[in-house]
């Protein structure tokens, strides 16, 4: 998710039709497809088991930084999903945003992922 805005900006700049869109959008597909989408998945199963575990040693109550962060991996899956939604209308050519909305749009899994490690090792609340 940290590559995907990036080519975005390369293909927002990119003349629709030419080359370098149609290679893009080769690049976007299989980035989304064979790692973020399975890294999302993994994400969700593995926090999954690991809100279990909270859950049934009762110590989902006090788990303040867990809350906090579940609610930093719903906005991450929104990023996610905004990211794909982005990637069809690329391949559509019917992108209708700048290079610059997408240059904004890459640093928010940067800070979200910043946040998320914070919350899982330090534990603050």
């Amino acid at each position: 998710m940290l590559y995907l805005p990036r080519l975005f900006v390369y293909h927002a700049d990119a003349k629709k039709g030419g080359e370098l869109s149609e290679t893009l959008k080769i690049m976007e597909r299989k980035l989304l497809r064979l790692i973020i989408n399975p890294a999302m998945i993994s994400a969700w199963v593995f926090g999954g088991m690991m809100l279990w575990y909270y859950i049934d040693s009762g110590s989902f109550k006090m788990a303040g930084w867990l809350h906090a962060k579940i609610v930093l991996l719903i906005l991450m899956q929104i990023v996610h999903a905004m990211l794909a939604n982005a990637r069809r209308k690329f391949a559509n050519d019917a992108n209708k945003h700048s290079a610059k909305y997408y240059r904004w749009l890459n640093e928010a899994p940067t800070v979200l992922l910043i946040l998320i490690v914070i919350l899982a090792i330090v534990r603050p609340f």
